[in-house]
């Protein structure tokens, strides 16, 4: 056995337990393992063959320097309670209701 017969062996083992051990996969494993080694011995590097994700960027009416979440905050902060309704807003918490007791334990 070659050492690069090895090498393809030890690729391939990997890229099967990365894959979480399928069955049947073995021929598909090795493909990939000789295209990996044949590309350490020429010094060249491989892409994946997957779909490329495309770059999007949101639209955001931010300044630098303050953001719409901050400029909401001030602004509600500048406006007082009355006008923003925030004394009115009160957390209500759901009481907790008591355990049954089975009639085992009394």
């Amino acid at each position: 056995m070659t050492a690069t017969e090895q090498r393809i062996r030890e690729l391939a083992y990997q890229i099967w337990q990365s894959e979480g051990c399928p069955h049947g996969e073995e021929g598909r494993h090795w493909e990939m393992a000789c295209k990996l080694a044949h590309a350490e011995e020429n010094g060249a590097s491989i892409k994946p063959t997957g779909r490329t994700r495309k770059t999007t960027t949101k639209p955001t009416d931010a300044t630098p320097s303050e953001s719409k979440a901050t400029r909401t905050r001030s602004a509600a902060a500048k406006a007082g309670p009355s006008e923003t309704g925030s004394e009115t807003v009160q957390t209500i918490r759901k009481p907790r209701t008591p355990r049954t007791v089975r009639k085992e334990d009394k």
